[in-house]
């Protein structure tokens, strides 16, 4: 079994059983409140049609503010939220119990991505089980107590009912965090603190807005019945719309910057796929290494360009191996290199981890440590044996070892072979270490 299947796999089959138990007691006992159902499930509904999805097509592994099934669905994901901590409508107390809302919560999800699947962008499985599980833990978590009564006794309806609210919506948020993180952690390999890390970053942005909405939501229903749904419905739409415009913006600009990083490969300075074999092994190590957000953004584009300064040069280095040059030939490629990066308008930082891959390690920034010793790698083994045989991986892993007191970082080093030996990247090849 391939390793972190079974964790996946668990989840999967946690969300599966509950989705049953929702639409097995649904239809055993019937559909409390069909208007409430319908309407809360129109609106996940066309908050998933609205989700924006589909794989992306670009150069280089994707970086945690893009990784797969981070695309956000927030009208769906108040929603669903909204209905499950819904105690009242409109002053009437509801009688709904938590499986109907995970059954409606199921159904409209499942109606809702079908279309992104027919055209071939549907999203993971990981986003369905994640938004089951966690609506099921706030529904759990509310409506015994507020049926039971207790909620309404000892609060009230008033302050503390809605910091009552926000409280377990920033549980359901923790709990959403926890299995995003543990299913990355699982499918990657990547270090689980870095991944979590990341998780509870995103929560303090578009998160904490969809969060408290949820919770104005339910309390607006409480107060004003079903009308409340499009009042706060259509602002979250209109951000909905606009995040997906600043994402699309995002990805285009990292696909600018991939398409520049093989203009060495089309005029000839690099081999094929070198710019996209040390990005993707830079980003693993770094994630191995702590490094997340923007930290690794920084570490992919100038993974991406570190050998742009090449195009520079009146004589090309034979097979683009920079690894087998003179220190000071490589220190004048890099610092070319940050000239021309200097200029593409990225972040500054990005520069500096380009001019400065040639220092020394122990001046060295930790982005600039890992693109130094993973392009050396690449073109170690590359040019030992064509980068196709285990042999000449392991031959270039061993040179880097050797070359641990001046030019690349012990801990760097030791962190690439980690990464190798768990399989590498696709494109990359890996190593078995005996």
């Amino acid at each position: 079994m391939r390793p972190g299947a079974a964790t996946v796999g668990a989840v999967y089959a946690a969300a599966l059983l509950l989705g049953l138990a929702g639409f097995g007691s649904t239809l055993w006992y019937g559909v409390d409140e069909p208007a409430h159902a319908l309407a809360f499930g129109t609106l996940i509904l066309l908050g998933e049609l609205a989700r924006r999805g589909g794989p992306r097509h670009t150069a280089a592994a994707p970086v945690p503010e893009e990784a797969p099934g981070r695309e956000p669905a927030p009208l769906a994901v108040a929603g669903s939220l909204a209905y499950a901590l819904l105690g009242a409508s409109a002053g009437t107390a509801t009688t709904h119990g938590a499986l109907q809302i995970v059954a409606v919560v199921v159904a409209a999800c499942l109606a809702g991505i079908v279309p992104h699947i027919a055209r071939g962008s549907g999203p993971r499985l990981d986003h369905l089980a994640r938004r089951v599980l966690t609506v099921g833990f706030a529904a759990l978590c509310f409506q015994p107590l507020y049926n039971s009564g207790a909620v309404v006794r000892r609060l009230g309806q008033g302050p503390p009912y809605a910091l009552f609210l926000l409280l377990l919506l920033v549980l359901t948020a923790l709990c959403d965090a926890v299995l995003a993180a543990l299913v990355l952690r699982a499918r990657t390999g990547f270090p689980y603190g870095p991944l979590l890390r990341d998780e509870l970053r995103a929560l303090l942005g578009i998160g904490s807005a969809v969060c408290a909405t949820g919770a104005v939501m339910a309390l607006g229903v409480a107060a004003a019945g079903l009308w409340a749904l499009p009042v706060f419905a259509v602002p979250l739409l209109l951000t909905q719309l606009s995040f997906q415009r600043y994402a699309a913006v995002r990805t285009v600009n990292r696909q600018t910057i991939a398409s520049l990083a093989r203009a060495t490969e089309i005029a000839g300075c690099t081999p094929p796929g070198h710019a996209r074999r040390v990005a993707a092994l830079s980003t693993a190590v770094g994630r191995e290494l702590g490094l997340s957000g923007t930290g690794l953004t920084v570490l992919e584009y100038a993974a991406l360009m570190h050998d742009i300064g090449q195009l520079s040069l009146v004589d090309p280095v034979a097979g683009g191996a920079t690894a087998l040059l003179p220190t000071e030939e490589q220190r004048r490629i890099a610092l070319l290199g940050g000239e021309v990066v200097r200029r593409t308008g990225v972040p500054a930082a990005v520069a500096v981890v380009v001019e400065r891959q040639a220092d020394p390690y122990r001046e060295q920034p930790l982005p600039a440590r890992i693109v130094r010793a993973v392009n050396a790698y690449d073109d170690l083994a590359g040019g030992l044996a064509g980068g196709e045989h285990a042999g000449a991986a392991l031959d270039a892993l061993e040179r880097l070892r050797l070359g641990t007191a001046r030019d690349y970082h012990p801990d760097v080093v030791e962190c690439l072979a980690r990464v190798l030996a768990r399989g590498g990247t696709p494109g990359v090849t890996s190593v078995v270490l005996g």
